[in-house]
């Protein structure tokens, strides 16, 4: 007899694995449930909730072309069981966590000095360090220019200036 989507039936488990285990329904049919299918609540280990041959009572939720049935257990849960499974498990303690690491903001910014791209000088305003940055890119690019016009290249043989 096959098994249809949505049929109770009652079963066997006749293996377990790390993702689920078979079971073999009254009727010769085998069936697996994925372990998600288990409980409504997390279960990190199938050996835990279910044992070879155990009797169980599930739920038909799958058929594929195949022939491969999936079955659950936790669609036959009332809603309140799997709380129930999750208050019995051992609750997890301030030991097992990993600490946090404390938030450190950056150190403030006190005086212009404490920035990377202040000259050591002293400075000035913006705008003489924006007109002194703008001459030292304006000399760099012409140097290049200048190579490049002699037949240095910066890519290719390995040539030229640095």
């Amino acid at each position: 007899m096959a098994l249809s989507v949505g049929e109770i039936v009652n079963g066997k488990v006749t293996g377990i694995t790390n993702f689920g285990a078979f079971v073999e329904t009254e009727d010769g049919s085998r069936g697996m449930i994925h372990i998600s299918e288990v409980s409504r609540s997390y279960v990190e280990d199938i050996k835990s909730v279910l044992k070879v041959g155990q009797a169980v009572t599930v739920k038909v939720i799958s058929v594929a072309d195949d022939g491969k049935v999936a079955l659950s257990l936790k669609q036959l849960e009332k809603p309140d069981e799997g709380k129930k499974a999750a208050a019995a498990r051992k609750p997890r303690t301030r030991e097992a966590q990993k600490p946090r690491k404390k938030y450190e903001p950056a150190p403030p910014v006190t005086s212009p000095g404490d920035f990377e791209w202040q000259s050591s000088s002293g400075g000035g305003s913006f705008e003489d360090m924006m007109s002194k940055f703008k001459r030292t890119s304006e000399d760099k690019m012409s140097d290049l220019k200048r190579g490049e016009s002699r037949g240095y290249s910066r890519r290719g043989n390995g040539g030229g200036r640095k």
